[in-house]
């Protein structure tokens, strides 16, 4: 077998998985599209370890690697995705636009600005 097939299927999972990054506004639709490019990065290594026939099988040690290392970044990142969901109501990636917890701003006319802090941020 050519290690052209699977390179081409590897760089049109990539292609899809960069296209699923940036055009994508759901949380969890960006790390399954960088799950996808985890995988074509993936295949390349199984497919040019075998090509290559390495007597230490490195593309396919690094290959466990890299899928210890997915596992733990959906875990994380799902729990981010979760955390934020429950704190935003959104998991739309456009309209996290600053970091912490959401308050109430009330403006007056004379430019007073009067920030609500919920109770239990309160110490």
């Amino acid at each position: 077998m050519h290690v052209v097939y699977p390179a081409v299927v590897s760089a049109l999972l990539f292609g899809i998985g960069v296209y699923g990054v940036l055009a994508r506004r759901n949380a969890i639709l960006v790390l399954m599209a960088v799950e996808l490019m985890l995988n074509a990065a993936n295949l390349d290594l199984v497919a040019f370890d075998v090509w290559l026939r390495d007597a230490l099988h490195s593309g396919q040690a690094m290959t466990l690697f890299v899928v210890t290392l997915a596992a733990a970044e959906i875990g994380l990142g799902l729990a981010i995705v979760l955390l934020v969901y429950r704190s935003r109501a959104t998991m739309a990636v456009d309209e996290l636009t600053e970091l912490g917890e959401v308050h109430d701003v009330d403006v007056a006319a004379d430019g007073a600005v009067a920030v609500e802090v919920p109770a239990e941020a309160v110490p």
